[in-house]
């Protein structure tokens, strides 16, 4: 599988970075073998989080065993020090690791956030000691709001190294900056920061609980997604082509195997066919929430 510089980290990741969120659905001896396939197709780049159930956990046996082919993102949703501190230690724990390579914010949804993180006693000063300490390698940062308060942290956090933002033909046929996460892209080149992409295959929001109760949801996706060899293919290809380091999988294990095989069969998609799948979804719902543009 392509690697490709993740910024300015030394690292190379795999243009398909693997969202261990698939893990929690899974019993443990089918999380074992889903690492081992991940791992046998060339993606050495993972990414876990807390809030992903028993992700974390279901991770640990298969991350202690290949340790060191496994560049490990994880994230925190605290904003405070103390929060942050604890949660890290927490993930150690969960992870069995001694070491995470990318500590990242996870979720950035407010300017009110971003204040709280970056100012005295904020959840960067515990990710500033952690790495000080060499318990973690970089910093990053993930959000699915607004373009605009993803570029103001790039303002504010110097120390930043990667940036994990939607990225699908849907928004970036939306013309407004509600939806302009290319300049994100753009700045992150000019600033050596490493790029990872969220909701390439988001098809757009689930229908609502009334008329598709969440029980009833065929995928375990946040979102309602594309599921055909040949959609998740595309999807990809547009995704991985707009320039991104990695294109994170997504979070149901069942469509695994297609994000892999399009992840493996990856080699460009001209400026023909991405313009045509921009036009075909330029006016889909947006897969990206609405309120968290505020």
């Amino acid at each position: 599988m392509e690697t490709r510089p993740l910024g300015e980290t030394g690292h190379d990741s795999s243009i398909m970075t693997f969202g261990t969120i698939a893990l929690n659905w899974l019993e443990q001896e089918g999380a074992d073998q889903m690492v081992e396939l991940v791992l046998d197709r060339g993606v050495n780049h993972f990414d876990v989080a807390p809030m992903y159930g028993d992700a974390e956990l279901k991770l640990g046996p298969k991350l202690r065993q290949h340790r060191d082919d496994i560049f490990l993102g994880c994230k925190t949703q605290e904003r405070t020090y103390e929060g942050a501190k604890r949660k890290l230690e927490q993930s150690l724990n969960r992870l069995g690791v001694d070491h995470i390579d990318l500590y990242q914010v996870h979720g950035l949804e407010y300017g009110e956030e971003l204040d709280t993180i970056t100012g005295d006693g904020g959840a960067l000063e515990a990710f500033r000691e952690a790495k000080d300490e060499g318990i973690i390698s970089h910093i990053g940062l993930t959000s699915h709001s607004g373009p605009q308060l993803i570029l103001d942290a790039i303002d504010r956090i110097d120390d930043l190294e990667t940036l994990m933002f939607p990225m699908n033909p849907v928004v970036v046929g939306k013309d407004d900056e509600d939806h302009d996460y290319e300049a994100v892209l753009e700045r992150a080149d000019e600033e050596g920061i490493g790029t990872l992409g969220i909701k390439a295959f988001a098809k757009g929001p689930w229908p609502s609980t009334d008329e598709l109760p969440e029980t009833d949801r065929p995928y375990a996706n946040w979102y309602e997604p594309v599921d055909t060899s040949r959609e998740i293919e595309e999807r990809f290809d547009f995704a991985a082509a707009q320039g991104l380091t990695s294109v994170v999988s997504m979070g149901d294990p069942k469509l695994m195997a297609m994000v892999l095989d399009a992840a493996t069969r990856y080699d460009g998609m001209d400026e023909t066919a991405q313009r045509s799948i921009v036009e075909r979804h330029r006016h889909d719902e947006s897969p990206v929430p609405e309120q968290l543009h505020h």
